[in-house]
């Protein structure tokens, strides 16, 4: 019977660790930078900055569009966009410079550090700021790589997620194909004067951890990857 791999943070899974959330999720594994769906797909996710669109003068907007007309017409396969908004947290400015508040001498620039902390404060809870993050998912699907053969490419899509786990060269061939798409999308991107990063396995886990747990985000960070408890159970797949 085949192991299953089941990871788990010491902090959330308490005293008995209960059914892995895992289960319920279309993510099978993320590793390498790249997410491995259980349908045997795969996902990179670039992080996107943006543009202030209606700064610019008539020729760069005109440029920006033809440029972004170019993109999507270059694309021969599936591309996501994600748009998260999460409110504006600022608690660890605020103790920094409570803390700046409390080690300064000056009578004077101590009650102005309290004035500024406090209208920062008040500035996000009345006026609700949100905080924006732009990501670019890029998906590599066999059946949708048209360098390969039908058949071929057939074979893939109905490789169980098992293989790719268990067999390190298929999952090493799709993923540099996976790559040459995200440098693709990624160098488009820049042409329009866009930035991007794509994130790494760390980065990928603790994006999912956000979207999955956003209150408990908030409270209780993610831990580094290398320090997660990791349990072996045996059973199908």
């Amino acid at each position: 019977m085949p192991e299953k791999t089941e990871m788990q943070s010491p902090q959330l899974a308490g005293g008995k660790p209960g059914p892995a959330v895992q289960r319920y999720l279309d993510i099978a594994e993320i590793k390498d930078d790249t997410v491995i769906m259980k349908d045997g797909t795969l996902r990179a996710v670039l992080l996107v900055s943006s543009i202030n669109f209606a700064l610019k003068s008539e020729d760069e907007q005109q440029a920006i569009i033809g440029q972004y007309i170019s993109f999507l017409n270059s694309l021969e396969y599936p591309l996501q966009v994600v748009i998260q908004s999460r409110k504006l947290n600022i608690a660890g400015y605020l103790e920094r410079l409570q803390a700046a508040e409390r080690d300064q001498t000056n009578d004077l620039l101590r009650l102005q550090i309290a004035d500024y902390r406090n209208f920062v404060s008040e500035l996000v809870t009345i006026g609700q700021i949100m905080q924006k993050s732009f990501f670019v998912v890029v998906s590599y699907n066999p059946l949708s790589n048209k360098a390969k053969g039908f058949w071929s490419r057939l074979q893939e899509l109905f490789t169980p997620v098992l293989s790719v786990r268990l067999a390190e060269a298929a999952f090493r061939r799709r993923k540099t194909d996976l790559d040459t798409r995200t440098d693709h999308i990624a160098s488009s991107l820049m042409s329009m004067g866009l930035k991007t990063a794509r994130l790494d396995t760390q980065g990928l886990i603790e994006l999912y951890y956000r979207v999955y747990n956003p209150e408990t985000y908030e409270s209780q960070k993610m831990i580094e990857t290398d320090r997660l408890r990791v349990t072996e159970t045996t059973g199908a797949f």
